[in-house]
Formats: structure tokens, C-alpha cells, sequence
């Protein structure tokens, strides 16, 4: 059986480059403190012997930061839209190439467990993709089960940031069999 891999989105810990709108009321060290802790916490929770961790590290040079446990794979996110990162991160386009299934999430979500990650790689077992809905419109998680067969235009045409990011992305998939796992 071929591992999965999970893709965490990161971007490096710098005061004023994440988590600016939190930064705004904490103040940018402390935002970035919080980011750098709050990354640390997520990939100690999440490995398992189940699935390989890959960190798609922003800007590219920071790929070879030490702020990033050293034991863990790391491709640099080029450049693009979230979708043409993404993409690229899960294999659907440019030279990342997956044995197995992939899922992606971002950094920065603290109630995230390997249980979530579990139950969307079982998922695959069914369907082309797997979406882990968010109540705004958006997601939290998605996942590819063959991510070299993705659909030409894969999350190029995704309103970002907006309530129709998750019907976009959908859109992109169609006409693949589309799982959700828990919101």
C-alpha cells in the first residue's frame, strides 16, 4: 500500500508577514510568536506512521529555514494564486509527484487532530477528493486521491477569501466524486 501525504501550507514566522489581522490587535511579534507555536503544536499532532508530512514553505527561500523541524520534507511554494500553490503542492501540476493520495490544509488551525487528517485520507478510499468544509464557504482541508489525475484548470478559477471559495473549488473537480468530512 502507498503512503499518503499530508501538505501543511507554511509561511516563515516573520512579525508583520502572518497573521497580520491578528497581528493587528496583538501586535506583530506576538502574532508571529503565536504562528511559529501554533505550527510546532500542529505537526507534533499530526505525524503518524500512516502518512508522510510535507511542508509547502513560503517565501521559497525559507524552505531552508531551521525555524522547520529538520526531519521533514520541504518544497518551496513558487509562486501564483493559492490554487496554483496548491496545485502544485499536491502534485496536480509542475514536478511534485505523489505516490498516493494527498491532502493539503493550512498552518494555522489549531483544532485540527491526526483523527481529522484519518478520516479524510479513508474518505479517498471512495472518492476522487475530499473537501473538509469550513461554515464561511471556504475549507479547511483538500484532498486528492490520484493527484496526477486532476482535471486540466484544477483551482485555477477559486474566489479566494470569498463565501464561494468551496462551491469554486467543487466546480474545478466536476464531474469527480467529491466526499466532505467534518466541518
Amino acid at each position: 500500500m502507498t503512503r499518503a501525504t499530508l501538505v501543511v501550507m507554511v509561511k516563515l514566522p516573520r512579525p508583520g508577514q502572518v497573521k497580520t489581522r491578528l497581528g493587528r490587535d496583538l501586535g506583530p511579534v506576538p502574532a508571529a510568536w503565536w504562528f511559529r507555536h501554533q505550527v510546532s503544536a500542529l505537526l507534533r499532532r499530526l505525524r503518524d506512521p500512516r502518512w508522510g508530512v510535507l511542508l509547502a514553505v513560503a517565501p521559497d527561500w525559507a524552505a531552508r529555514s531551521p525555524v522547520w523541524p529538520a526531519d521533514l520534507a520541504r518544497l518551496p511554494q513558487g509562486t501564483g494564486s493559492l490554487g496554483d500553490r496548491m496545485a502544485r503542492a499536491m502534485g496536480a501540476r509542475g514536478p511534485v509527484r505523489h505516490l498516493g493520495s494527498v491532502a493539503v490544509i493550512g498552518a494555522d488551525i489549531p483544532g485540527i487532530r491526526r483523527h481529522h487528517i484519518a478520516v479524510a485520507f479513508a474518505a479517498l478510499g471512495s472518492a476522487d477528493a475530499v473537501i473538509g468544509p469550513a461554515p464561511d464557504g471556504g475549507y479547511w482541508l483538500l484532498g486528492l486521491r490520484h493527484p496526477a489525475r486532476a482535471p486540466r484548470g484544477f483551482l485555477s478559477d477559486v474566489r479566494w477569501s470569498t463565501a464561494q471559495a468551496r462551491s469554486d473549488t467543487r466546480a474545478t473537480l466536476h464531474p469527480r466524486r467529491i466526499a466532505e468530512t467534518a466541518t
